[in-house]
C-alpha cells in the first residue's frame, strides 16, 4: 500500500495541516499510523464528513442575544465588543488603546488625555458597536448585498469620509482602490463580482469552516468599499461563524501579519490562513470555556 505525508493529504484536499493531524489523532482517517512524531497516511485514504446536522441555534449566539437585551456587562457580549472593537479597528490604524476601547463601551464617553484623540477612531468605535448588536440581531439572516452595505453604512456614518462627495457610504466604491499594494475590482465590476461571490456563497445550504474563509478573502480581493472593507469582512466572518454554529473568533493585532499572509497566499496555500483564524478560534473558545457556554466545534 502507498503512504502519504500529513502536507500532502491536506493540499490533496484543500484543508490545513493542522486539520489533517487532528483528523489522525481522533482516529478519523482510517489506516493513518503514527512514526516517532509523523503521521503517514494511506494514499487512497479519503476525507472525513463532518457531522451532517448542525444545532439551528448556537449556545453561544443565544448568550449573545440574552446579554445584548440585558444590557449585561463582564460577560461574553461585554468582551467580544470590546475586544472585536478594540482589534478590527486597530488593524486598520486606530490610535485607540484596548482601555479606552473598552471606556467608551461602558460609559459612553472618551475620558480625560493629554493626547490628542482622532474623533473618527471614537466614531467608528461607537459604530462597531453597532455593527456589532447588527450582526448578532440578524446572525440568521442570510447573506445579501444590501445587508453588507448596511454593515458599511453602520461602520461609517458620521465620520469624515462621510462628508466627501466622492465618499459613498453604504454604497459600493465610485473610486478605484487597492489593498497592500495589489489592484481590486473596478468600481464599474463590483455589482456584478459581489452578486457573483454571494451566489456562489449559498450554491452550498450548508458552509464549512472553509467556505467562509473563502468568502472573505474573495471579499477582501473585490474590496468594494471605498474604505473600511477589512472591518466589514471581518465582522462578516464572525457571523456567519455564529450562523453556522463555528466558534467565531477575533484576529488580533498579534495575529494581523499572519492574517496578512493568508489573504495572500490563498488559493497557493491555504494553511496560512486557516491556521491562523484556528488560532484566533482556540483563543476565543478560551473565553467561552471561562464563561462556561457550550461550542459544538
Amino acid at each position: 500500500m502507498e503512504y502519504i505525508s500529513v502536507t500532502q493529504f491536506a493540499e490533496k484536499f484543500g484543508i490545513s495541516e493542522r486539520t489533517a493531524r487532528n483528523y489522525c489523532a481522533t482516529g478519523k482517517i482510517e489506516g493513518a499510523f503514527l512514526t516517532g512524531k509523523t503521521w503517514i497516511i494511506p494514499a487512497d485514504a479519503v476525507l472525513p464528513k463532518r457531522k451532517a446536522s448542525r444545532k439551528k441555534f448556537s449556545p453561544l449566539l443565544q448568550t449573545l442575544q440574552r446579554e445584548k437585551a440585558a444590557h449585561l456587562k463582564n460577560g461574553i457580549y461585554h468582551r467580544t465588543q470590546i475586544d472585536l472593537t478594540y482589534n478590527s479597528n486597530h488593524i486598520e490604524g486606530s490610535r485607540l488603546t484596548h482601555e479606552q476601547t473598552r471606556f467608551i463601551f461602558d460609559t459612553n464617553t472618551i475620558g480625560v488625555t493629554d493626547v490628542a484623540i482622532n474623533v473618527d477612531d471614537v466614531l467608528e468605535t461607537i459604530n462597531h458597536f453597532r455593527c456589532i448588536d447588527y450582526i448578532i440581531d440578524h446572525a440568521e439572516e442570510k447573506l445579501t448585498e444590501d445587508f453588507i452595505k448596511q454593515l458599511h453604512l453602520i461602520l461609517k456614518n458620521g465620520t469624515s469620509d462621510s462628508r466627501k462627495d466622492w465618499f459613498a457610504v453604504g454604497e459600493y466604491k465610485r473610486l478605484p482602490n487597492e489593498v497592500g499594494g495589489m489592484d481590486t475590482v473596478q468600481p464599474q465590476d463590483v455589482h456584478r463580482e459581489m452578486k457573483a461571490l454571494l451566489k456562489n456563497y449559498h450554491a452550498n445550504k450548508r458552509h464549512h469552516f472553509k467556505d467562509i474563509l473563502d468568502f472573505h478573502v474573495r471579499f477582501e480581493t473585490i474590496h468594494p468599499f471605498q474604505d473600511g472593507n477589512g472591518r466589514v469582512g471581518r465582522l462578516l466572518m464572525f457571523k456567519e461563524c455564529m450562523a453556522n454554529n463555528f466558534i467565531p473568533f477575533i484576529i488580533t493585532d498579534e495575529l494581523k501579519m499572519f492574517y496578512y499572509r493568508g489573504l495572500r497566499e490563498w488559493g497557493h496555500v491555504n494553511g496560512y490562513l486557516t491556521d491562523t483564524c484556528l488560532t484566533a478560534q482556540d483563543n476565543y473558545k478560551a473565553l467561552l470555556d471561562y464563561f462556561k457556554i457550550e461550542y459544538a466545534v
